[in-house]
């Protein structure tokens, strides 16, 4: 499979516009407050008849500061003693949740995100990991992939030897910019001895994958000063890289009015950091895994899109497609036989449905056949860049063409623009289109508004 990558210019101007980036399909505006407990409840007696494996994502929202950029669901605290209320609620909610599924299901992926998971101390980490493995069979180390978000500044030498001993074998760590001007800006002061520190401790003690994470169109940020810090990055070589864009969007989420819009790279700035960038990664030997990843070669994400069989789920990409993924703590979303379903997104809120024995689900979507039909399509696109009709028409009993004509007939102008082939027995996105891969997804996607009348996404570049 090849698996190079052309940033052309002229068609990420005409095809730059907001869409979704399908952690899930149907998208997260689809989820209504209709779904509740007992569909849930109903999904998984249904996900136990199947005896698939498990994946289980716990949410830790609490961070010590608040990161201007950021746009996920945290709590930005001093206050570490916030963390065993949570924590015992979010015991209760383990069992409630173990006592649903069939205990001989194996729990093949476990992820720990936030927020900031190395917020809590390192006993109560020992102690989540206990009452994880009391509840739900974990799979061995050589089986599972267990990984966790690492900020570098909440964590030592001695915390990442810790997690390896509870059974940890991959970390990602957030880095974003090593320019203290950059890091001031955004209110993440981290020194790159910190970040080296828990590189090379996790190398140490034998993790399996390290990922770094980065964020382009920062304040003050210019093409010369990230590739400094991308050729920092690229020396220690991690095994996988996500260098993400920054959408300024204020209005939507708050620690960004602390950001001054004046500071921000121009767009031009911007594409041009993304196309060094990508030329930067192509030369050291990583591959574009799609929306904003990267990995080498030999990583089991390169390996798995080039046999066809990667995946993607709210937790990113994974090589588990057959789990269900069972999302515990504030905001967290899961994915159970068909249905998607997610948390309170506050405390006193989750707090009050733990304390009165609920589950604590407010909203969610049962999918259609439609849905799962159109999810299979849109997944085998933007993981593996081809889709084989006959694999559609035998896993749905369907006729390709008849089933999306109206689909196909909007795919023809990209075609002709060179980001994908089209032929009798499928699609094939080419590397200028790869970049792009959202907008050939979208044409897929039923419930998706006119370009002109889509609130909420963020731009595809």
């Amino acid at each position: 499979m090849d698996q190079s990558l052309i940033f052309d210019l002229e068609l990420i101007h005409k095809y730059d516009h907001a869409g979704p980036r399908y952690t899930s399909y149907p998208t997260a505006p689809q989820f209504h407050e209709g779904f509740g407990e007992r569909e849930y409840r109903d999904a998984v007696a249904e996900s136990n008849r199947s005896g698939q494996p498990l994946s289980l994502y716990f949410h830790i929202p609490f961070c010590d500061t608040v990161c201007f950029y950021c746009a996920c669901n945290k709590i930005a605290t001093k206050d570490r003693g916030l963390a065993s209320p949570y924590l015992q609620r979010l015991f209760r909610e383990i069992e409630m949740q173990s006592a649903l599924f069939d205990p001989a299901r194996k729990v093949e992926q476990l992820h720990w995100g936030g927020g900031t998971p190395t917020f809590i101390s390192h006993r109560q980490m020992r102690e989540l990991m206990e009452v994880t493995r009391g509840n739900f069979d974990l799979a061995g180390d050589d089986e599972g992939e267990f990984s966790i978000e690492i900020d570098p500044r909440e964590a030592t030498a001695e915390t990442i030897a810790m997690l390896r001993d509870v059974g940890f074998n991959r970390l990602s760590m957030g880095v974003q910019d090593l320019d203290p001007r950059v890091q001031k800006a955004v209110n993440r002061i981290q020194t790159e001895a910190e970040t080296m520190t828990v590189l090379d401790a996790a190398r140490e003690q034998g993790f399996r994958s390290v990922s770094i994470d980065l964020i382009y169109g920062l304040p003050f940020q210019t093409a010369d000063s990230f590739l400094h810090t991308l050729d920092r990055i690229i020396e220690v070589a991690p095994d996988r890289l996500s260098v993400f864009n920054y959408a300024h969007l204020p209005t939507i989420f708050k620690p960004q009015r602390r950001i001054n819009a004046e500071d921000l790279p121009p767009a031009q700035v911007k594409l041009e950091i993304l196309q060094r960038t990508i030329e930067h990664l192509q030369q050291a030997g990583y591959v574009y895994i799609g929306m904003d990843h990267f990995a080498r070669p030999d990583d089991e994400l390169a390996i798995a899109q080039r046999e066809g069989t990667l995946y993607r789920n709210f937790q990113g990409y994974s090589t588990h497609s057959e789990c269900d993924l069972v999302a515990m703590g504030v905001t967290s979303i899961s994915m159970v036989a068909g249905t998607y379903s997610q948390n309170v997104r506050d405390l006193e809120a989750y707090y009050q449905r733990i304390d009165a024995g609920r589950l604590p689900l407010f909203r969610g979507i049962a999918l259609n056949r439609d849905d799962l039909v159109r999810r299979d399509v849109i997944t085998r696109l933007i993981c593996n860049f081809v889709l084989d009709f006959g694999d559609i028409e035998r896993q749905w009993s369907i006729g390709f063409e008849e089933y999306f004509g109206e689909d196909l007939a909007r795919l023809r102008p990209m075609e002709a623009d060179g980001l994908l082939q089209m032929d009798a027995r499928g699609i094939r996105v080419l590397p200028r289109g790869r970049l792009l891969i959202r907008n050939i997804c979208m044409v897929f996607d039923s419930y998706l508004p006119p370009a002109t009348q889509q609130k909420g996404f963020s731009k595809v570049i």
